[in-house]
């Protein structure tokens, strides 16, 4: 099963990167599972035989004389033992990247796939988090761990001006959007692009928020939901500090959490116990034909269209 099982592993899948680890280490693991499945199934060549002369007492003979016989005995040159592993690495691309303390789904490729990332980044997708957070702490680096700045009251804090304020966030992101996507808003093809909800940045941009809004609001505790783009973990984290301030009051990051990566979502990612050749081969041929039309309708839409 050797080259059938690797020609099997071209193409794009995700996993759910739990949080405390590096996506380099995860990377790495996935390999090293891709590795012991590929040798373990792979099958050895059949033994090569080579003709030695061998010395030894002549047959039906009394006499003690020694004679030299032809005898055929396997060649160990390409025993497992001696030659070692059939595969000794693979080439994997990490997609959109998670910090240490982040979690979600994360998009990985093997071999050929690795290409297929250079085109999720240059179609510019959307990606869906949920962010936790907690009122009336500041820290130094706007998570619950770090070291603690300024504790503040959030009784004077509501549903209702919470939701104003992710309002205007979005509204002031989506006007950047819009100058970052290099389009005239009076043409028919941004009126197109609207309706479908696909207006997307040409190139790389400042992180640009698609959409937010609050899932839950217990205080001190907030979950909020965004769609974004061009986002880095900690930017987000940042977010949640400055909607505090808005607030008149503070916040700290408690959780980051990727729910979507384009269109690979949760029930796509697989988990940590199923890091193996044959579930991540069946996950990579499930995924194919929606990677490909995906690919191709974002990538289409994004080209200009000819007067």
């Amino acid at each position: 099963m050797g080259s059938s099982g690797l020609a099997r592993l071209q193409g794009l899948f995700a996993v759910y990167k739990p949080p405390g680890l590096k996506w380099l280490h995860l990377r790495e693991t996935v390999e090293l599972q891709l590795l012991k499945g590929l040798n373990a199934s792979a099958k050895p060549p059949a033994p090569k035989q080579r003709v030695h002369f061998l010395l030894g007492p002549a047959e039906g003979s009394e006499e003690k004389k020694l004679t030299l016989t032809a005898t055929s005995v396997p060649t160990l040159t390409t025993h497992r033992l001696v030659r070692g592993p059939a595969f000794t690495s693979l080439k994997i691309g990490v997609g959109h990247r998670l910090d240490g303390q982040a979690s979600g789904v994360l998009v990985l490729a093997v071999g050929h796939g690795c290409r297929l990332l250079t085109d999720m980044y240059e179609a510019h997708l959307t990606k869906d988090y949920t962010v936790r957070g907690l009122l009336g702490r500041a820290t130094d680096n706007f998570c619950e761990d770090g070291r603690l700045i300024e504790k503040t009251t959030y009784d004077h804090v509501t549903r209702e001006l919470l939701d104003r304020i992710l309002a205007i966030i979005q509204g002031s992101h989506q006007k950047a959007l819009v100058m970052y996507s290099n389009l005239d808003l009076k043409s028919q093809e941004a009126y197109e692009m609207a309706v479908q909800g696909v207006i997307r940045p040409m190139n790389k941009s400042p992180m640009l928020i698609s959409g937010i809004r609050c899932l839950h609001f217990a205080p001190p505790e907030f979950l909020l939901e965004v769609q974004c783009m061009h986002e880095t973990q900690q930017q987000l984290r940042k977010l949640v500090h400055e909607i505090g301030l808005e607030l008149r009051t503070t916040a700290v990051c408690v959780q980051v959490r990727r729910t979507r990566d384009g269109f690979f979502r949760l029930d796509d990612a697989l988990l940590r116990t199923q890091w193996d050749l044959h579930s991540i081969q069946d996950a990579i041929q499930a995924a194919a034909p929606r990677v490909t039309a995906e690919l191709k309708k974002n990538l289409r839409l994004r080209q200009p269209k000819l007067p």
